[in-house]
């Protein structure tokens, strides 16, 4: 018999519960939060964080993502890619995606406000990672070599994660459907920490799906993202046209083959 989950058996008042944590917990978490807050008025956050990718070779020196780019891509891969494949897998699985949003905020609201994850500090990314079934975790692998033992310390966690000795394992595991996640996420974290080229555990409304091919292959990983936003507008009117006329993914602007 297949392993059950929290957020599959237990009731929604026990989930809000677990998920929310205690006073001292709630306080912590509103302190990540401003900290996450204040990231969009230090623009060294973003630019430090920016040249280690460059470093890293997940942007090109010559196409680095202006601030106005960063903010229409990332839209973008919200409402293209982020929502819409989380949507359609819940409702596969018959998960409520409202009430999953709503543990998410409680469990880490720092988490939600920033879909291209350069403001995010290390453990708000761990979290994220920890705290969502991804439909390709790639992304936020490369995102975490942004940081000093980013890498390092996903593993050391998810290992915790499994173990149940995490800070978090309680409200995590109130968002988690999926018990072996945690199994697949720590084999790929240290298959890729040997390869970087390492197959990436793709969730299975998004595998093989022609629907969502294009927009995996360019959401997928860090390096296409980046290309994909600096493809975006450079000015605000012309950012507000796109976000305001674009209502499907564009095909025109896909990367065309994984890089």
């Amino acid at each position: 018999m297949a392993e059950s989950s929290a957020r599959t058996t237990e009731s929604p008042l026990t989930l809000l519960a677990q998920a929310a944590g205690s006073p001292a917990e709630l306080l912590v978490k509103v302190r990540r939060l401003g900290t996450a807050l204040s990231g969009y008025v230090n623009s060294s956050t973003v630019d430090r964080r920016l040249a280690l990718l460059v470093e890293r070779g997940y942007i090109d020196r010559d196409r680095i993502p202006t601030r106005i780019q960063l903010a229409v891509g990332g839209l973008d891969m919200l409402r293209f890619w982020i929502s819409p494949a989380a949507a359609q897998y819940y409702e596969d699985k018959g998960i409520s995606f409202g009430f999953h949003q709503v543990l998410r905020v409680l469990d880490d609201p720092a988490s939600m406000i920033d879909p291209v994850g350069l403001l995010s500090d290390r453990d708000v990314i761990i979290g994220h990672v920890m705290q969502v079934v991804h439909a390709n975790p790639s992304y936020d692998l490369q995102l975490l070599e942004a940081h000093e033992d980013g890498l390092d310390e996903l593993e050391g966690q998810v290992e915790a994660m499994i173990a149940g000795t995490h800070p978090r394992a309680r409200s995590i595991g109130a968002i988690i459907e999926d018990p072996e996640y945690h199994a697949r996420l720590l084999e790929y974290v240290r298959a890729y920490k040997r390869e970087r080229n390492a197959n990436a555990p793709v969730r299975e409304n998004v595998a093989g799906d022609p629907k969502w091919a294009p927009i995996e292959r360019t959401f997928g990983t860090l390096r296409n993202a980046m290309i994909y936003f600096s493809r975006m507008p450079t000015s605000m009117r012309a950012a507000l046209h796109h976000l305001l006329t674009v209502k499907t993914f564009p095909m025109h602007l896909a990367v065309d083959a994984p890089t």
